[in-house]
């Protein structure tokens, strides 16, 4: 009895992290750790002003919002995907933008 409770167990606690995990994302996890990074190393350097950083990272915050409904339901479909990556191009776009003008951290 007590094998067939143990074995229940391990089968149990092995099947719930699977269910637990949801949609996955990983190009776009990816990309949105590469951006964090671009916004911390332009504040470091001062190629970002505090104004332009702090503008950047609401806007990366609000990406992972975006993502976050996304994956609400349990799926991440092809328009969504699109959606997600479109708000990505356009952040990035930006950030090199921002760190490239003429403005910098006094």
């Amino acid at each position: 009895m007590l094998k067939k409770f143990a074995a229940a167990a391990l089968v149990l606690s092995l099947a719930v992290p699977a269910f637990a995990q949801g949609p996955k994302t990983p190009g776009l996890d990816k990309r949105e750790a590469n951006m964090e990074k671009r916004i911390e190393q332009g504040k470091a350097s001062g190629q970002l002003t505090e104004k332009e950083a702090a503008h950047l990272e609401k806007r990366e915050a609000k990406l992972e919002k975006a993502e976050e409904r996304a994956k609400a339901d349990g799926v991440v479909n092809k328009k969504e995907r699109i959606r997600l990556n479109k708000k990505a191009d356009r952040l990035s776009r930006d950030i090199k933008r921002e760190k490239h003008d003429k403005q910098v951290a006094q």
